[in-house]
């Protein structure tokens, strides 16, 4: 029931995306031929959308007694959190290098 965070997360750099070529374990489904950093991004957004849906379930299972324990709900959310912040910072590192290659004169 309980997965390691690593599992559920996706990864943050890989070597297909240097490369363009597939790693085994990571799923490229995903990811757009032309754009694999897009697709990671949008894989990385589907993932923390289901963290956070996950976490208001546990938590929505928790307040009306259904049989959730307090710990699954702490765990999930903390999940959901950690999902968020990282989402938060890479989207944080992508809009300086945006401002960076703007504020370059060629």
């Amino acid at each position: 029931m309980i997965q390691p965070l690593a599992v559920s997360m996706p990864p943050v750099a890989s070597s297909s995306v240097l490369t363009g070529r597939s790693s085994p374990g990571i799923d490229s489904s995903a990811e757009a031929p032309g754009a694999p950093f897009g697709g990671m991004l949008q894989s990385m957004m589907e993932q923390t959308s289901a963290l956070d849906a996950n976490a208001a379930q546990a938590v929505t299972g928790l307040l009306t007694g259904q049989g959730v324990d307090i710990h699954d709900a702490m765990i999930a959310t903390e999940k959901a959190n950690m999902a968020f912040e990282l989402a938060l910072q890479i989207r944080n590192k992508a809009v300086g290098a945006y401002q960076q290659m703007m504020a370059m004169q060629f």
